[in-house]
């Protein structure tokens, strides 16, 4: 996994989450709080999410097989999808019983101490899981916005991460509120309460990551700063001297495939169109590095072709391009 995968972002919420997992089963054990058994759960559906991403980092780093001609690189957003399973059915839906078990039996906690404290002691360690995260992805998102790197960010590490993190912090708020309302009024139903709200949360980030990683392993073109850079290094208004259609596709965060059709000169002989074909691809790998795979078709530009648009619908590599010059 590349450094831009976020992997010590990774290891820090996995060594929290461990930590805090077993903090809060033994505050379970010795208070009988339905809170911190959900975030005990919780705790434990984080660290085997941590641990299903450093795994598909491992594995997406497979050398490309005669089966597999373009590589492993998918493999990050296969197990980023099964970290928006897992949150969802282990942590959402075990929270969401427990709470509604709770509610319907409840018990007066006690020992309270015992969640308070370690519920004190998980928000300092997933701040400084949180601090991480944030601090390695400010390293690669430049000026977007957090919901823009969330939504648009093609290595997927990073932006689960926060995401976890961030559930994290409000779920220890959720369970602390609801087990010091509990103590307050002596009423076991709020810490019940506290547990439906931690289910509901888990499950509402689970389904923002299913949809998110969903687009990434549909396959996603480039960022649009990568198609004009592209673009740009192509066209050498010599021999190439446009684009007739050009299609992006991301093999996985840092593999880029790059197919275009492109305009050439009708008295051009065929070794000057393929050293200019060569001499693109060099542009293009300087101009963008993670662009590793790179297909041009060298074509004559016609009007009829222009006609067809730019639309993927229209020319999907087909015979009818669009124009793009």
């Amino acid at each position: 996994m590349s450094a831009s995968g976020g992997t010590k972002a990774i290891v820090a919420a996995l060594a929290a989450n461990l930590a805090i997992a077993a903090a809060k089963f033994v505050a379970f054990l010795f208070s009988g709080s339905s809170s911190m058994l959900a975030e005990s759960v919780h705790s434990v559906a984080d660290s085997g999410n941590q641990g299903l991403l450093l795994l598909g980092g491992k594995k997406a780093q497979r050398e490309a097989t005669p089966q597999h001609p373009f590589g492993y690189g998918r493999e990050r957003y296969i197990y980023a999808f099964l970290v928006s399973i897992v949150l969802f059915s282990v942590g959402g839906m075990f929270a969401i019983y427990e709470g509604y078990e709770k509610i319907k039996h409840p018990h007066e906690i006690e020992a309270w101490y015992w969640p308070v404290g370690v519920l004190a002691f998980a928000i300092i360690a997933e701040s400084f899981s949180f601090r991480t995260a944030i601090k390695e992805s400010n390293e690669t998102r430049g000026q977007l916005s957090w919901t823009e790197f969330v939504r648009h960010a093609k290595a997927p590490e990073l932006p689960v991460v926060l995401l976890e993190d961030l559930g994290a912090l409000i779920g220890l708020v959720l369970a602390l509120g609801g087990v010091s309302i509990a103590l307050a009024t002596g009423n076991g139903v709020w810490d019940g309460i506290g547990t439906l709200c931690i289910g509901v949360l888990l499950i509402l980030i689970a389904l923002i990551l299913a949809a998110e990683t969903k687009s990434l392993l549909l396959g996603e073109s480039a960022g649009a700063d990568d198609v004009e850079k592209i673009k740009a290094a192509v066209v050498d208004n010599d021999t190439v001297t446009g684009i007739i259609h050009m299609r992006t596709l991301h093999l996985g965060p840092e593999e880029l495939l790059v197919a275009a059709k492109i305009a050439v000169r009708h008295d051009d002989t065929a070794s000057e169109v393929a050293d200019a074909i060569n001499a693109a691809e060099d542009r293009i790998r300087n101009a963008v590095p993670i662009a590793r795979v790179i297909y041009l078709e060298p074509d004559i530009y016609s009007e009829s072709a222009a006609a067809a648009g730019s639309s993927p619908a229209k020319s999907p590599g087909g015979p009818g391009p669009g124009a793009e010059h």
